[in-house]
């Protein structure tokens, strides 16, 4: 094993102090170790240049990074926090510090391997060098492969392969948390610790993040988790529904890695192995395969990021004129019409949170019933969601539109009144955000355009005013869609 003088640890999408592989080693390799993070001017002037001066991934990054600072303080280190373009920060970080090695977790998006690459290459030139760990998935590139050595693109069987190798003999190895804690002393504190920024002098202000109550930063995760383990047997029955308190909302955390991947795919095998955690806990630890599975193609298949994983899929011809990017909007601001779409995107747009079931109702409405490309979609989510992680949402999208790996077929088109009727039948969630319609009975809620006028007028709602008719009729919009998709049928 390598020893070193003197480190640094460069936290990117890993805020946590526990269970975090690059802090392991090197603490255990070096004398002293300092610990840095960036606020990514790549990363942030985009945002700034979109006009997003509010977002609550920022301000959940803040606070993540705030708490981070303070566990290691009270460890006898601290973060060294700047506001920088990291490809030249981090260099010239090492060479103020004159420490011998870099360490960082991998991150497996096409512009982060090309950031880290010139990192390395400007560290190498110095003398220096860029040591990276797998961190944020229990499998990642090669890892999990075909009896015939080749990568997955359907995920039944990559799930099968995946559970296989955690479920051997010396399977709990990949779920084992990295000792952090007995390596603590060798953390260094730097000269002049500077204060962590502002919001403010990053650039951007306050959202409504803490209204929100979003439990943030390590100890956020740990309550989340706590909170969902009870409620884990039932996830099932109850993950569909978006009016239930199904999910574990940790899919934020898990994002910015204030919780380790390890810690839950442990939690879920341990209550698997008691045979008390009823099929909820294999359901769970199924959605946490489907992040490797994604993070595997996005490794594997990086032309994913603008084309169709099925090649055959770009050949299909989207709406663009004047009236798709009108129903781009309605569908963007929640106005299409049908009440399940219309309250999923004001979630979406309140909270920056949307359910998993109704991420997957907007997508395919999206794509199948107003035939708009999965990448306008896919661009909208990534600018909204809390929890954005480009492999996942790029898989969630192209499974929508059936242009994917182990996607839907492109015959399968979500009916959005079914889907509601199904997953919202009280309609408590659709009233939640779509309190013109609180007054509506059940039968008409999920399709308002059906209700009786003396209906409409005793609730208090006239439509087209105080909620919109739809944009578009689900059943002519099916039949275009597969006239639209039979380009790929003759492909296939």
């Amino acid at each position: 094993m390598t020893t070193f003088d003197t480190s640094l640890v460069w936290f990117r999408r890993d805020l946590r102090v526990t269970d975090h592989a690059a802090l392991y080693y090197a603490l255990r390799q070096s004398k002293r170790v300092y610990c840095v993070f960036i606020y990514e001017r790549e990363i942030l002037d985009a945002l700034l240049a979109d006009g997003l001066q509010e977002d609550r991934r920022v301000d959940f990054i803040h606070a993540a990074v705030a708490e981070l600072d303070a566990a290691l303080r009270h460890a006898g280190g601290a973060l060294i926090v700047r506001h920088a373009w990291a490809q030249d920060e981090i260099p010239a970080l090492a060479a103020a510090l004159k420490v011998d090695a870099v360490f960082t977790n991998h991150d497996y998006e096409p512009s982060a391997i090309a950031r880290d690459a010139r990192v390395a290459a400007q560290l190498q030139k110095d003398g220096r060098q860029l040591i990276s760990y797998k961190d944020q998935v229990i499998f990642e590139k090669q890892e999990v492969l075909s009896q015939m050595g080749k990568p997955f693109s359907v995920f039944t069987p990559y799930k099968n392969a995946w559970m296989n190798k955690v479920s051997a003999a010396d399977g709990d190895f990949y779920l084992q948390p990295y000792p952090v804690e007995k390596y603590l002393p060798q953390l260094a504190q730097p000269q002049d610790p500077q204060a962590l920024p502002t919001l403010a002098t990053l650039g951007f202000s306050p959202s409504n993040l803490t209204a929100l109550k979003i439990p943030t930063g390590m100890s956020g995760a740990g309550q989340l988790l706590e909170d969902f383990l009870p409620r884990l047997a039932h996830y099932g029955d109850t993950r569909d529904f978006p009016a239930l308190k199904g999910p574990s909302y940790l899919s934020v955390h898990l994002r910015f890695g204030t919780i380790s991947i390890r810690a839950l795919a442990r939690a879920a095998m341990t209550t698997i192995r008691s045979g008390q955690g009823g099929s909820g806990a294999a359901v769970w630890l199924a959605e946490l395969v489907w992040r490797d599975f994604y993070f595997m193609i996005l490794h594997h298949h990086p032309r994913v990021v603008e084309q169709a994983f099925k090649p055959e899929y770009d050949a299909i011809a989207w709406e663009t004129d004047a009236r798709a990017k009108q129903n781009f909007s309605a569908w963007c601001e929640g106005r299409t019409g049908y009440p399940l779409v219309d309250a999923a995107m004001l979630q979406l747009n309140q909270t920056g949170y949307m359910h998993n079931r109704l991420r997957m109702v907007t997508a395919s409405f999206l794509t199948k019933d107003l035939g708009i490309s999965w990448r306008w979609g896919e661009r909208y989510f990534a600018n909204h969601l809390n929890d954005f992680d480009l492999a996942a949402n790029n898989g969630g999208w192209q499974w929508a539109a059936s242009s994917g790996c182990d996607a839907q077929p492109y015959f399968r088109i979500f009916n959005p009144v079914t889907q509601s009727e199904k997953f919202d039948a009280e309609g408590k969630f659709i009233r939640r955000y779509l309190p013109q319609l609180a007054g509506l009975p059940n039968k008409y809620l999920h399709a308002p355009w059906q209700c009786p006028s003396a209906l409409c007028e005793a609730a208090g709602i006239t439509l087209g005013v105080d909620y919109p008719l739809p944009v578009v009729d689900h059943a002519a919009a099916r039949a275009r869609t597969l006239l639209r998709y039979a380009v790929v049928k003759k492909t296939i």
